[in-house]
């Protein structure tokens, strides 16, 4: 018989989840209505008089992060405990600008470190993604460009994220299954969408850990994630290098369009902001605040 302890999500289904717990993996019961998801630390204890399980989740542990989803601006967790997000960008698929902003808006918000991985480096000519590294080399993000189909350069993702907890994140056939799977060792299966919409993975949410104690999460639930729940500040502040100019603007209600004396247009009009940066900004301040 188990004794009580401590453990991981590391599989998560409707009623059931599979706990790596300190001694043993462990199939679960969830006592109660607790809200659960892959990544949550929990304390287990014996399933005694119960079958088809080896134990019982009877808390959840305090959480780091966690993404949420939102609908009808009502918000669900879909992973817990995450330390950084990786935002897959590639040609083809195109992703656009606005998907990658909105990805380190939805990472800053649930303070969880957002990277850029320029996928699928392979098929392109040498520094075809230079254009795009300049658009946020100052923030702070860090940026890698791999062929994850042929492992290449992913040594250096291999190190930044030893020992940490990341989730990526990218459209429809970027290379998400093949990335995590070159990252765990473990085949991701992919299905085949209709009407030629791509590829999606399975709907089981899973965390895996490899032996430099990297740990990482694949969770369908992340497609569903928006900025709707967000507020205009939450919004501004996954934009940096706008947020900073806001303070300096002259009204306090500025709207940082034709405003009069708007520090961020006097920024946009020198060039000192990138006009995407700025773009996005509108355009999901205004999806968040419909």
């Amino acid at each position: 018989m188990i004794k009580v302890q401590t453990g991981q999500i590391i599989e998560f289904y409707s009623n059931t989840c599979r706990v790596a717990g300190t001694t043993d993996t462990f199939k679960c019961r969830i006592q109660g209505r607790i809200d659960l998801v892959v990544g949550d630390f929990v304390k287990i204890a014996p399933a005694e008089g119960l079958t088809n399980c080896d134990a019982i989740v009877t808390e959840r542990l305090d959480r780091a992060t966690a993404l949420f989803k939102s609908k009808d601006r009502v918000t669900k967790a879909v992973a817990a405990n995450i330390t950084h997000l990786g935002i897959l960008v590639t040609f083809h698929p195109k992703t656009s600008l606005e998907f990658i902003d909105k990805w380190i808006v939805i990472a800053l918000h649930s303070e969880i470190q957002p990277f850029i991985v320029f996928n699928k480096i392979d098929s392109l000519e040498k520094n075809a993604f230079s254009s795009l590294k300049n658009i946020y080399q100052n923030l702070e993000i860090p940026m890698f460009e791999i062929s994850a189909k042929f492992n290449t350069n992913l040594e250096n993702l291999i190190s930044f994220l030893e020992n940490e907890t990341s989730i990526f994140v990218g459209n429809s056939g970027s290379g998400k299954s093949t990335l995590t799977s070159a990252l765990t060792g473990t085949h991701i299966l992919s299905k085949e969408l209709s009407n030629n919409q791509g590829v999606h993975t399975t709907s089981v949410s899973t965390l895996y850990e490899v032996e430099n104690q990297m740990k990482v999460i694949d969770s369908p639930g992340v497609r569903d994630i928006g900025i709707e729940q967000l507020s205009h500040a939450e919004i501004l502040a996954g934009f940096k290098e706008i947020d900073e100019l806001a303070a300096k603007c002259e009204f306090p209600k500025c709207g940082h369009e034709d405003d009069e004396g708007c520090a961020v247009m006097q920024a946009l009009n020198n060039g000192d902001i990138e006009q995407s940066r700025y773009n996005n900004f509108m355009i999901l301040n205004d999806a968040a605040n419909l």
